[in-house]
């Protein structure tokens, strides 16, 4: 439903919500590392975030991206405007062309709910609030920090 691009930038804006501010910028090989995203690929998407108002930054020797308080007032659906366009949200679950309430696929009406869901917090939660609730709530942006257990090879 939401490309890559778009998680990337939404990953990265919770990211620099909860660690960035005015006085402590983060550089792009930063935000790139802690959240496993390709530093090239990180860097156009937070280019295209600051050029639309979502991200700030700063060059210079201390510079690098942050959030102000104006950015943290935007929403997740803010970002997926940016990144995908509201016509990537509303495609089919698994992806014919002519799906809708007159002509549903096979799960439509039961993805219907859940996306309907999905918009109402995007567009009702601003940054600020998804940022309190991951640090509240112990929510993860990463795993680069979990040591995961991958099956032997042997079995």
């Amino acid at each position: 439903m939401l490309s890559n691009a778009c998680q990337y930038a939404i990953r990265s804006i919770f990211y620099l919500g909860m660690f960035s501010d005015e006085n402590y910028k983060i550089g792009v090989k930063i935000i790139s590392e802690e959240l496993e995203v390709p530093q090239p690929f990180l860097a156009k998407l937070l280019q295209q975030l600051n050029r639309n108002n979502l991200v700030t930054s700063t060059k210079g020797p201390y510079g690098g991206f942050y959030l102000s308080e104006a950015n943290k007032n935007f929403t997740v659906w803010d970002i997926v405007l940016v990144i995908d366009g509201k016509d990537k949200f509303n495609q089919c679950f698994l992806g014919l062309s002519k799906c809708g309430d007159e002509n549903p696929c096979p799960v439509h009406f039961t993805v219907s709910a859940f996306k309907q869901k999905l918009f109402q917090d995007f567009k009702g939660k601003s940054i600020a609030e998804f940022v309190e609730e991951i640090q509240l709530k112990g929510r993860f942006i990463s795993l680069k920090s979990f040591d995961i257990l991958k099956p032997d090879s042997d079995s």
